[in-house]
């Protein structure tokens, strides 16, 4: 049922968040609200969508509570939390001054007693609505450890009774970093989803535009929040050209530019300029660069290959990390030739398991090169752990290439 899809895109987050809020019980809460979807799946068909879809899914999922405190009731503890739970909620008391729910929901949950991995994980979790897989696979990492690695989580919290309430204004710097961290791999997961048959998940790189937008404004003189808001603008900007008419993938280099969204380029970059006019420069603000040059290069044949190339040496200082070496190993591959670019891809073999645009890269790097035999074999093993129907596509077309000449 659309609309109950909808609403779980929707409010999803906002659920969650109020049964944690209410119970402290971060399983619960998730649970009780999967049941209140659930219960909508039934209901909504029969009785029709009520007016208020969110107040509706919130109010079933504190009912599901309640029976579930209620029967696990033994003592007198669990008997106030039913008390709690069956009065009306007080509205909070904010002093954080965040003007968006979602945002200070986004807030609360990157508690600092948290490793930033967790607090990452867990607001992708939480409040984005993102399965374990998904999260597991944009942080390059088994589902299983990503699910153990949130019951720890959930566990600290738990036992160490941190509050689930938005911080003042004063604690929000400290948390930042890790709000942009949620943001962009939000962003991410709807620009280039992990899985399934869609590559793109509009819905969630809008709301990732939208919040950034938000918080940019809340912290005017804090650089990254811009340079992330006009990373993603750039990136945005190109979604239209990146998926031809059956849904199949374009690279960069194949779009047409006619079709990237001018608007949306030239806010990205008057953005990125305010921001390095701060004289602060943090991996956003770089990465925003490295897509300001793409945006700005009328043909790919016009890319200043060289200066995205040192760019990413930029990031690799920032932010090092296996996969930024990996682009820039491809930068260097446009600007110096594809052998340099192997090299570079050579020397990560151990670094990445299990991360299909490493062989993806070789393979192209050494279809370039004319080394057919050995391109043929890496799409291969790139196909094997391609996880969309869009990029599956994609690879077979290139292995056919290299297979036909």
């Amino acid at each position: 049922m659309k609309e109950v899809e909808r609403a779980f895109r929707d409010e999803w987050g906002q659920v969650v968040a109020t049964l944690i809020r209410i119970t402290g019980d971060w399983d619960l809460a998730e649970e009780c609200a999967q049941e209140a979807f659930a219960l909508a799946l039934t209901r909504w068909p029969r009785d029709g969508v009520p007016a208020r879809p969110g107040a509706w899914l919130t109010t079933a999922a504190r009912n599901r509570a309640v029976d579930r405190l209620r029967r696990e009731t033994v003592g007198a503890a669990k008997l106030r939390e039913v008390a709690a739970l069956t009065a009306e909620p007080e509205p909070d008391s904010d002093e954080s001054g965040v003007p968006d729910d979602r945002l200070r929901l986004m807030f609360t949950c990157c508690h600092p007693s948290l490793a930033i991995e967790a607090r990452v994980a867990l607001t992708l979790r939480t409040l984005a609505g993102l399965s374990t897989a998904e999260i597991a696979r944009a942080f390059l990492s088994g589902e299983a450890a990503m699910s153990k690695r949130l019951t720890r989580a959930k566990q600290k919290i738990r036992n160490a009774g941190v509050p689930y309430r938005v911080p003042p204004a004063r604690l929000l710097p400290e948390r930042t970093p890790s709000v942009l961290a949620v943001l962009y791999l939000l962003f991410n997961e709807g620009y280039s989803a992990t899985a399934g048959a869609d590559l793109i998940r509009r819905g969630l790189s809008s709301e990732a535009i939208r919040l950034a937008r938000v918080l940019s404004r809340l912290m005017p003189d804090e650089p990254e929040a811009a340079g992330l808001l006009a990373l993603m603008l750039l990136q945005d900007a190109r979604r239209d050209a990146r998926l031809d008419a059956d849904g199949d993938l374009i690279t960069l280099a194949d779009q047409d530019r006619s079709r990237w969204d001018r608007d949306e380029i030239a806010e990205g970059t008057a953005l990125l300029d305010d921001a390095l006019r701060l004289g602060r420069p943090g991996p956003y603000q770089v990465q925003a660069a490295i897509a300001a040059c793409h945006a700005a290069a009328a043909k790919a044949s016009e890319t200043d290959w060289p200066q995205i190339a040192a760019l990413y040496g930029r990031l690799a200082l920032l932010n090092p990390s296996p996969v930024v070496a990996l682009n820039r190993a491809v930068a260097v591959g446009m600007a110096e030739g594809p052998a340099a670019g192997l090299r570079l891809v050579d020397a990560l073999a151990d670094e990445l398991p299990g991360y299909h645009l490493l062989p993806a890269t070789r393979a192209d790097l050494l279809r370039r090169l004319g080394r057919d035999a050995e391109a043929a074999e890496a799409y291969q093993a790139a196909l094997a752990l391609a996880t969309t129907d869009a990029e599956h596509r994609y690879l077979s077309k290139r292995l056919d290439e290299v297979n036909g000449r």
